[in-house]
């Protein structure tokens, strides 16, 4: 947590719709509360439980609906991983979770752990200490589907565990067959989503129409089999798309 005092962000989505569902889970009891406090002072976010580990989440989530899951790495009992895992494959009463999206908080010593949760299906990481404007609209934008979420900190971090994901894709794995079937136009767009480019900025880039972009980024995900933008990131950095 920020030894500064967290501020709202300056601009939120209009209140008019029904909040965005979030769930705290970390094993310390105050570094929640500093995200409960930021969170619910936005009036499109609603904090609608906590977990103290993974256990406590799989229990917590069997009994509310949610959108989005901050989730710790390590914890006693039950870490972040195994969670996630756990969450996204099946969910409670065998009813996978396909709207959940969960997001990892975590440092850089941690970067294997941070490696294995979005393996394990998780649409995002961000530092403990990111700015609680960035944390903010990261949970907006997962909420979403559409984006990399704080994709200079995704960058920082994959560039960090690079050597782990490029051990982990060999030429003869399935995604490299699959970034192969890319068509040139899709290999363009998949590169400038791996280096962190927004749809806006990719049209620009490409002189497209943000329709276009869209379309092709659907394709994309499509052949990939890949669950968002963020799993499409790792993707490249495993097949050598990208390099730090």
């Amino acid at each position: 947590m920020p030894d500064t005092p967290w501020t709202a962000a300056s601009e939120t989505p209009s209140p008019s719709t029904e909040p965005i569902r979030v769930v705290l889970v970390d094993d310390q009891q105050l570094v929640r509360g500093g995200f409960r406090m930021l969170i619910n002072s936005q009036p499109d976010l609603d904090v609608v439980a906590e977990a103290g580990n993974g256990r406590e989440a799989l229990a917590a989530l069997a009994a509310v609906r949610a959108d989005v899951v901050l989730m710790d790495v390590r914890m006693p009992g039950m870490d972040g991983i195994e969670a996630t895992a756990k969450l996204l494959a099946a969910g409670t009463g065998g009813v996978r979770n396909e709207d959940l999206k969960v997001v990892v908080l975590t440092t850089f010593d941690l970067d294997e752990y941070a490696l294995s949760a979005i393996q394990a299906g998780a649409s995002g990481f961000l530092l403990k200490d990111t700015p609680p404007e960035e944390l903010l609209e990261a949970i907006r934008t997962v909420h979403r589907g559409d984006a990399v979420i704080a994709p200079s900190t995704t960058r920082r971090l994959l560039n960090h565990v690079a050597p782990l994901l490029r051990t982990a894709g060999s030429p003869g794995s399935p995604h490299a067959a699959a970034v192969a079937s890319l068509t040139p136009r899709e290999h363009e767009v998949f590169t400038l989503i791996a280096q962190g480019l927004s749809n806006p900025e990719i049209a620009a880039k490409l002189y497209l129409s943000e329709a276009t972009v869209k379309t092709h980024v659907g394709h994309i995900l499509a052949k990939l089999e890949a669950r968002d933008r963020v799993h499409a990131v790792v993707i490249a950095y495993e097949t050598g798309i990208v390099a730090p």
